[in-house]
């Protein structure tokens, strides 16, 4: 396996003129500190047909600085590399594993400059998890020559959504798997990271990811902090003093170190400070300290450590969370406060479990009133959103799409004699007929700003921003052959002379670009007079632009 090409290190590099105030240090910067063997385990594993990596750590620890190490190995060895960074993931992403899915694979298409043929592979009778394994091993693997690393980033933001973690972390060991009979799965090789403080509101009896190699980042030791200073250009000296008010900790290290460099503050000075807020590590204690304000018990047992000379034999859970948050080090179950820092500055803070507990009690208030206001927007049957939100939304995407110069589409959809339907089949029937053809209609749409809401008892109301007209009306005869394949009987005597064996629906489709001598209403009146013209005309759907 060839290596990384070796670049010579800068000493007294000026920090000005480095991008790294926190986040991910470039490939070409002097300031990168190994941490061997993890490189070289991580470059041998890409290297392996098949391989998995699984890169976890508390936030700041260099997870996406080696993730950028591991990708340059790849592009050496001739592989192609996608990251997928579930952080850009929107929030209705995650609304179920379909959606979820056809986001993951095509991000992964377009990243490899590929046409999407997502519908081409993807098959409901067989399901998700399974039509994207079929996508990317039976299209993507195969239209590329080389191995593809895949990095996966952020994957704490899946745990924290259960309904899509069990079965996407299956679906990943399931393709690692493969790997081990199957050359098309050998091509692949995965790199999966995500922040261990997930873990802290995690069901912890089952392990969210276990196989492939392992790879926690350490803190760094006292040598590669002495490297690290003299590359800033700094005196030894300093080294010790600073280890001991915050430890290893790669972010903290290289924070304080990229300050005394410039000359910002006197070593005295930013030691005073550290364990305050108004120290240059006041917004990163700020978020730990959030935390424990959520779980109470978490605090408790923390104040505990906090409190106590020498090592606390503690919970094996609770000792595991504190130290995936970075909190405290373990031997065993014994727990030590991670730094002197910690100490100085939680000791400083109410973490008074019954006062902890009242906080937990609010947070969870507020928590509630928001589902209730997001309760308030959806519909009771359907489980889509009401009338009242879409008028919101529609306000709003006019006011956007303004500026923008660009169409605006709805799409109005009547079921075709519903109220008969429900005379002969009665409340039920028709309740669980609303209920199946506003799951076939929300199916149909792929993209995360399109909506469907229930507009009245039996229309519903499609928003389709930064559409074409050609598009709408493309995605309205899907709708309706959506919901005619839901095959939901229908046998009354016949109806203006035509039979009807399953229930249809009928659509209108308003296409405008808006602009500010309209209004938000003239789209919903054009689009009603659509779908009136398609009944009575008899056609499944009608257009009007204006």
């Amino acid at each position: 396996m060839a290596p990384i090409p070796h670049r010579p290190k800068e000493r007294n590099c000026s920090p000005e003129a480095t991008s790294f105030l926190g986040g991910p240090i470039p490939l070409d910067s002097a300031f990168y500190i190994e941490r061997p063997p993890l490189e070289a385990r991580t470059y041998a594993e890409i290297g392996k047909p098949g391989g998995l990596i699984r890169l976890k750590a508390a936030r700041k620890m260099g997870k996406s600085s080696l993730m950028l190490r591991i990708a340059e190995q790849a592009a050496v060895l001739g592989y192609r590399t996608v990251t997928v960074d579930f952080q850009q993931a929107e929030a209705a992403i995650f609304a179920n594993l379909d959606k979820f899915l056809r986001w993951f694979c095509t991000n992964i298409a377009l990243q490899l400059e590929l046409e999407l043929h997502l519908d081409d592979y993807w098959d409901e009778e067989i399901g998700s998890n399974s039509s994207c394994s079929i996508y990317v091993k039976g299209y993507l693997l195969k239209q590329i020559d080389s191995p593809l690393v895949l990095v996966l980033n952020e994957v704490n933001r899946v745990f924290e959504h259960p309904h899509i973690a069990q079965d996407f972390l299956p679906l990943l060991r399931f393709w690692y798997e493969q790997a081990r009979q199957d050359k098309v799965w050998q091509k692949l090789r995965l790199v999966v990271i995500h922040s261990t403080e997930v873990y802290v509101t995690l069901n912890l009896n089952q392990s969210p990811f276990n196989v492939g190699l392992a790879i926690k980042l350490s803190e760094f030791t006292p040598d590669q902090v002495q490297d690290l200073a003299q590359r800033y250009g700094l005196d030894s000296a300093l080294v010790e003093p600073l280890m001991q008010m915050v430890g290893g900790h790669p972010y903290l290290v290289h924070l304080a170190l990229y300050h005394l460099s410039c000359q910002a503050i006197t070593l005295e000075k930013l030691l005073q400070d550290a364990p305050t807020n108004a120290g240059i590590y006041g917004s990163y204690l700020r978020s730990l300290l959030a935390i424990l304000q959520q779980r109470p018990e978490l605090a408790a047992a923390f104040k505990h450590v906090l409190t106590t000379s020498g090592s606390v034999c503690l919970d094996p859970l609770i000792a595991y969370q504190m130290e995936s948050m970075g909190l405290v080090k373990l031997a065993g179950n014994a727990c030590t406060v991670s730094c002197e820092m910690y100490r100085l500055y939680f000791q400083a803070q109410n973490l008074d479990e019954e006062n902890l507990r009242t906080f937990s009690r609010v947070k969870l208030l507020e928590q509630e009133n928001q589902r209730l206001k997001t309760l308030a927007n959806i519909d009771e049957l359907t489980q889509i959103f009401n009338r009242r939100y879409f008028n919101s939304c529609l306000q709003a995407e006019w006011k956007r799409i303004v500026s923008q110069d660009s169409p605006l589409c709805l799409i109005m959809a009547k079921i075709d004699h519903f109220k008969l339907y429900k005379g002969i089949y009665g409340s039920q029937a028709s309740d669980y007929c609303l209920l199946k053809i506003a799951l076939a209609i929300s199916q149909v749409l792929k993209r995360p700003g399109d909506l469907v809401a229930r507009y009245d008892n039996e229309e519903f109301a499609i928003l389709l921003p930064q559409t074409k007209a050609t598009v709408a009306m493309q995605i309205a005869a899907e709708i309706r052959e959506s919901v005619k394949a839901l095959a939901i009987a229908f046998n009354p005597p016949k109806i203006g002379g035509l039979p009807s064996a399953v229930v249809t629906i009928s659509l209108g489709v308003a296409s405008t670009i808006p602009n500010r001598e309209k209004d938000a209403a003239i789209l919903i009146q054009t689009a009603e007079t659509a779908l009136n013209q398609a009944k009575i005309e008899d056609l499944s759907v009608c257009l009007i632009e204006f």
